[in-house]
This record gives structure tokens, C-alpha cells and sequence, in this order.
């Protein structure tokens, strides 16, 4: 298998699936009178991430992964977002980047060798190993938590709406 095949569809689709729930999270704030900031700074515990940052990092990982597995420089995206609006930039722009990668780019990327940076250490892969042991992990973890701290804070969530790419 291509690792086009297990990195771009489910990338897309999982961040399809994030700007379906922040929609929601929108609208919740729109229908309750809520400052849309309450819930774009709300995190599960203090030590941990708020949700703009974690569709940052979901942002962040899906297109690093994309680039680094067909041997190119990540897109870089300035964390500024402060809305629900930039935040959907953000994802349309990371799908975008996405549906750019071609699958024949991914010819041979399972042996590539990938080398990241992870705060002070560094770490070194193989391709294939990178995507499914540190790429698609930390993306999944990060939009885990998005919905999560949506979730708590009482948006209507399911775990449909987690799986179904923004359907």
C-alpha cells in the first residue's frame, strides 16, 4: 500500500470531521449568548493545551506529516487564530495543502527517512513508522482532546460527529 492511501483520505476526513464540531461549537455560542472565547480558551486541566491550540496542532500534524513523508518543508501557519472563523481557515487551508500532494509523491516514503524535532529531543523514523507510530498518534490525540474540551463544556457532541468527516 502507498502510504497516500493511509495519510492525505484520512487526514482530510478527520479535519472534515473537526470543522463539522467547531461549527457546532459556533453555533452553540451564537444560540446560548456565549463569549465564542470561553470556549476557543477552555482546556481539561490547566497544564494542558487550550482548544485553539489543539486545532493548531491537529492543523500542524496533519500537514507535517503530509510534507515530511514526500520529502518537502511543512507549509508554516502562524498560530494567531483567536475565532472560530480563522480556525476554519486554518483547516480549509491544511485540507488544501492536502489535496496538493500527489499519491505518486508518496512513492517509496515508507523507507524515507524523517527527522523531527520534539521539544528537546530528537527522534528518528522511517516513514512508515513515522505516520503510524508519532504522525497519525499525535494528530488523533490532539483532536481527541478538541472534542473532548468541547464536549465538556456541554456542546451536543457524539461519537458520530467525531467519525463522520463533516457528513
Amino acid at each position: 500500500m502507498n502510504l497516500y492511501d493511509t495519510t492525505v483520505p484520512v487526514f482530510t476526513h478527520f479535519l472534515r470531521s473537526l470543522s463539522a464540531i467547531l461549527k457546532k461549537a459556533e453555533a452553540h455560542c451564537a444560540a446560548k449568548k456565549i463569549d465564542p472565547s470561553v470556549l476557543l480558551n477552555a482546556r481539561l486541566f490547566p497544564d494542558m493545551f487550550a482548544l485553539t491550540r489543539q486545532v493548531q496542532i491537529a492543523s500542524d500534524a496533519a500537514k507535517g506529516a503530509g510534507a515530511r513523508l514526500v520529502g518537502m518543508a511543512s507549509p508554516s501557519f502562524p498560530d494567531e487564530e483567536k475565532s472560530f472563523e480563522e480556525l476554519q481557515a486554518r483547516i480549509a487551508k491544511t485540507i488544501d495543502f492536502l489535496a496538493s500532494l500527489t499519491r505518486q509523491q508518496f512513492d517509496g516514503s515508507g523507507e524515507r527517512d524523517i527527522h523531527i524535532k520534539a521539544g528537546p529531543r530528537e527522534l528518528d523514523f522511517k516513514g512508515a513508522a513515522y505516520l503510524e507510530t508519532w504522525a497519525k498518534p499525535n494528530f488523533f490525540f490532539h483532536l481527541t482532546t478538541a472534542y473532548a474540551i468541547l464536549r465538556h463544556n456541554g456542546i451536543e457532541l457524539g461519537k458520530p460527529d467525531f467519525l463522520a468527516g463533516g457528513q
